[in-house]
Parts: C-alpha cells; sequence; structure tokens
C-alpha cells in the first residue's frame, strides 16, 4: 500500500496525489494506493494516519507533500516505515503561523480556522532530526517559492536526497519521478 499524504489545504484531488493514483493503476497497481481527505488540524489529520498504518494489512510505503511530507517524517520515525518526501515543510509550526486564521481549502471552498493551538500542536510533533534517515528519500526543487530548499536539505542531510534546479512547490517532475520514487519505496 501506498499512502499519500498530501500538503495543508490540499486533498486527495491534488495533482500529484491523482499523478500517483494514475500511475499505480498503469502499473496494473491501483488497488495499493490511498489518500485520504485530511484535515488541517494537526493532532486529528495524524489520529487518521496512525489509524489507516495500525490498520493495514502490511505496513504501507508513504509519499508526502509539502506539511505531508512533515507527517510522512513523524510517521517514520514512529512506525520504521519508508517514505518519499516531496519539498516537505520542515518545522510547519514556525512556517505555518502566517496561516492563523480563516482559511480556504484549495479544493472545494472548505473553510477552517486554523488556531495558535494547531502550531502547538505541530511544534509538539517536530523532531530535533528524523530518526531512521535511511528510510526516508529526500526530494526538493530548488524554485520551490513557498518553503527554502537549504533548510530542507540541511534538516534531511542524513537522509537520502534528489535535489533539482528550478521547479516550483508543485514539483514540476513528479511524473518523471515516480518510478524512481517506486524503486526507494520497494528497495530492501
Amino acid at each position: 500500500m501506498i499512502l499519500y499524504i498530501h500538503g495543508f489545504r490540499s486533498s486527495s484531488q491534488s495533482g500529484k496525489a491523482q499523478e500517483t493514483k494514475r500511475w499505480l493503476e498503469s502499473q496494473g497497481r491501483g488497488q495499493e494506493w490511498i489518500c485520504p481527505d485530511l484535515p488541517p488540524y494537526p493532532q486529528e489529520a495524524m489520529r487518521i494516519l496512525e489509524s489507516i498504518i495500525k490498520n493495514a494489512p502490511k505496513p504501507p510505503q508513504l509519499i508526502g507533500s509539502s506539511l505531508g511530507g512533515f507527517y510522512a517524517t513523524v510517521l517514520v520515525a514512529q512506525y520504521a516505515l519508508k517514505a518519499v518526501v516531496v519539498n516537505p515543510a520542515v518545522h510547519p509550526g514556525l512556517v505555518l503561523r502566517p496561516a492563523v486564521g480563516l482559511i480556504t481549502s484549495f479544493y472545494g471552498n472548505e473553510q477552517y480556522q486554523f488556531t495558535e493551538q494547531h502550531l502547538q500542536e505541530l511544534h509538539a510533533l517536530d523532531l530535533p532530526a528524523p530518526l531512521y534517515p535511511e528510510n526516508i528519500l529526500f526530494m526538493q526543487e530548488r524554485g520551490d517559492e513557498v518553503l527554502d530548499w537549504q533548510e530542507g536539505s540541511a534538516y534531511y542531510r542524513d537522509c537520502h536526497q534528489l535535489i533539482f534546479a528550478g521547479g516550483d512547490h508543485g514539483f514540476t517532475r513528479y511524473r518523471a519521478v515516480l518510478n524512481l520514487i517506486d524503486h526507494f519505496l520497494n528497495d530492501k
């Protein structure tokens, strides 16, 4: 099972989530894809993800984008899973401070109140460094307009890394790296 974890204000309808689903379907593996629509509230999102992992017939492989990359990193630390983190948020309790207030989902018109308490929930989950770095592939595009690629590279310094010139926060090369992602996740 591939558990795709979307980013803040995103959903299972995101471009990378759907590209992952289509790629798995083209490989005859569509049943492996799971991507829950997570709320923007960290404790609730983590409860959902932990429930999926605990109830999975075998340990899932993780792909996390942006805030989903942060959640994937936390889940690797808790369950020793393998993960690919794509333009991941590093220390999102700091990064998302400007988002406090009324926010709107990118997919649909759902609105949420994101509060200081939610930032504290992110701080509580934060790790000084990734655990099981050998289980994580960090992928970043330097053209990311939202997150600092150098901060990500430093934080994930002990992990496998692929850093590309150009691109953006959506990770423009995603389709081109799906075979590589799959190879990393399935490499024993």
